[in-house]
């Protein structure tokens, strides 16, 4: 297991620095001189534009900047936020746990439904219970998520008034978030749930099973689930970067201060190292996320340490 762990942690490094590498090249591919389009609307004078370049450090050969801004990241400096004239990294902390928290809540969300739709599904095939449910993922699934928490709200909220409407603090202000992310997801991993089992189910090992008289609660649950989790798990992973990038939506529409909305704030208000850390962090996330799914492939499935 160890070794396995270090080979992913290795491979995650290229990965990692071609995130940083592409971070760092946002400042510079914006059209026109990025430090006219950061004080855009401020009418700066020559002398604030040379104190700007040299605060970001455009003065500097290209290489130079790279280098620089390669240490600084190692370090855990990401700059100054040029609207907010605080550390980038502070900003970001402050922001970081509310969006982790949306985010867990709607995958989790996500895991509880659609396991519960797939299995369900995958039991009963092509009948009336396969039928509803598999309908139910995909009117899931076709709805958009910001329509979704609208609804929501609307119903929830306005009509029943059972839960806030907006802001964040406690767990009632996190529940209707929470579904208007998960929602949408756990109608994916309900129809690949349903997909895999139906296959795993009709193996040869699962009419041994049943054969020598086990119940069949043990022969889907220990026997065919745990065969069918791998696909369904890497689909796990990818969702979960996914709803950190929706999550921007959904923090805008619940008025959430979390790391997504702070993106949004960063870039109205042309705040590029803002916009750099906030990047970095969710490309770091969406790195780790997956190295976790590779452990979770050798938990799942002892013959990957060998792979």
């Amino acid at each position: 297991m160890g070794r396995y762990i270090i080979k992913r942690l290795l491979l995650a490094i290229p990965t990692l620095f071609g995130v940083i590498i592409g971070v760092f090249l946002i400042i510079h591919l914006i059209p026109g001189d990025p430090v006219e389009v950061m004080l855009f609307g401020t009418s700066p004078t020559p002398e604030q534009i040379a104190e700007m370049r040299r605060v970001l450090g455009l003065d500097q050969p290209l290489f130079t900047q790279f280098t620089n801004y390669l240490w600084d990241v190692v370090r855990g400096d990401l700059g100054e936020s040029i609207q907010r004239h605080a550390p980038v990294a502070s900003e970001i902390a402050q922001r970081l746990v509310p969006t982790l928290q949306l985010t867990f809540a709607g995958m989790g969300i996500a895991i509880v439904f659609g396991f519960t739709m797939g299995i369900v599904a995958a039991l009963r095939p092509n009948s009336w219970v396969d039928n509803a449910a598999m309908g139910a993922a995909n009117l899931a699934v076709a709805i958009p998520a910001f329509w979704l928490g609208i609804l929501l709200i609307l119903f929830f909220a306005l009509n029943l008034g059972w839960f806030p409407a907006t802001g964040q603090g406690g767990g009632k202000r996190l529940v209707l978030p929470a579904l208007s992310l998960g929602i949408g997801y756990s109608a994916i991993i309900a129809r690949l749930v349903r997909a895999n089992l139906i296959q795993v189910l009709e193996k040869d090992y699962i009419l041994t099973a049943r054969s020598k008289g086990l119940i069949e609660r043990i022969v889907v649950f220990r026997h065919a689930l745990k065969n069918a989790l791998i696909p369904v798990i890497t689909m796990i992973g990818l969702q979960f970067g996914n709803m950190m990038g929706s999550a921007v939506v959904i923090e805008t529409l619940f008025a959430r201060m979390g790391l997504g909305r702070l993106l949004v704030l960063a870039i109205l208000q042309r705040d590029y190292p803002l916009i750099q850390g906030t990047i970095l962090v969710f490309g770091i996330i969406y790195i780790v996320s997956n190295l976790i799914i590779d452990v979770l492939y050798s938990v799942v499935d002892p013959r990957i340490h060998y792979a």
